[in-house]
């Protein structure tokens, strides 16, 4: 199929998008365009106007600021990929970005693009609700920011209102200590996924997991924090029984169902892959080996 006819605008700047997504009847912001694009030509939507921001100056690229990393939502995604900065500073998402598609839709897709469709299975809004990223986002009454939790508010439903657009992500770097790990399970490579799941841990110096955040992606409307399964993890010198129980509460979590994939199915994998990923960022944070299967490797991403 074809999409709609729509007016196409190219704006240069942001206060010119901005003026036109304030301003034209039924507007649609065109970025990396992977998910875009194969709506519009399955005719899922229907845009008077859309407006790309791809010529838009100042809205990517990726510098420090302060004690934060800062990446403009117009970054894409194989930026991202090979960043040293994100590498060194955010070693999650530059994990979790080679779970995304295929290089081919890297090479375009954004992570503003990403955040602002919010798919339930998405890689980079769950690495945002894992590390609390705080989203820039500009209006016309200028910016404002909010955390990823208040950003994510349903089933790809954004905190934006009409007329605003998402200009920067703010990561806070763990600890250079830290330890991390991100699985995921699909059915093939580049698909997106059944279930995965994020896992940070900070140890103090006595051994005990000081801080710890577990973020499941593909079992609920949003990605989600496992709070119960972090609490199981908090304060101890985290043993295999501690490990069962944090992931018994990933496996116990309220999980969407649908014909092709149902609830329980997702519980179960939830469960196994918490469980495998928290003594990866465990050995990680001990400054240990972890081994850790990467997408493409072998040609399959289980």
């Amino acid at each position: 199929m074809k999409a709609p006819p729509f007016r196409y605008h190219a704006p240069r700047t942001l206060d010119e998008a901005l003026s036109m997504a304030a301003t034209l009847p039924s507007p649609r912001l065109l970025a990396g365009g992977q998910s875009l694009m194969p709506m519009l030509n399955f005719r899922l939507l229907a845009p008077e106007n859309l407006i790309d921001l791809n010529r838009v100056e100042g809205l990517s690229g990726i510098r420090e600021s302060g004690d934060a990393v800062v990446i403009g939502a117009m970054t894409r995604q194989r930026e991202i990929e090979f960043s040293a900065l994100v590498k060194a500073r955010l070693p999650l998402l530059a994990e979790a970005i080679q779970w995304v598609g295929h290089r081919q839709t890297r090479n375009r897709g954004t992570i503003g693009g990403s955040l602002c469709h919010l798919d339930p299975s998405a890689e980079q809004p769950m690495v945002a609700m894992a590390m609390e990223a705080t989203l820039s986002i500009a209006g016309p009454g200028g910016r404002r920011d909010l955390p990823m939790r208040a950003f994510a508010l349903d089933l790809m439903t954004p905190a934006l209102e009409d007329g605003e657009i998402l200009a920067e992500v703010r990561f806070t770097p763990w600890a250079a200590s830290h330890g991390w790990a991100f699985l995921e399970f699909a059915r093939r490579h580049g698909d997106y996924a059944i279930v995965a799941v994020a896992v940070l841990i900070e140890l103090g110096a006595d051994g005990t997991a000081s801080r710890v955040s577990i973020t499941l992606g593909g079992v609920a409307a949003t990605a989600v924090r496992v709070a119960d399964a972090e609490a199981a993890l908090l304060g101890t010198i985290v043993s295999p029984s501690d490990i069962d129980a944090a992931a018994a509460c990933c496996g116990s979590v309220d999980a969407l169902g649908d014909p092709q994939v149902p609830g329980w199915y997702r519980q179960r994998l939830a469960r196994t892959l918490c469980a495998r990923a928290i003594p990866i960022a465990l050995a990680r944070a001990a400054g240990g080996p972890a081994s850790v299967r990467h997408p493409g490797n072998d040609g399959t991403n289980r």
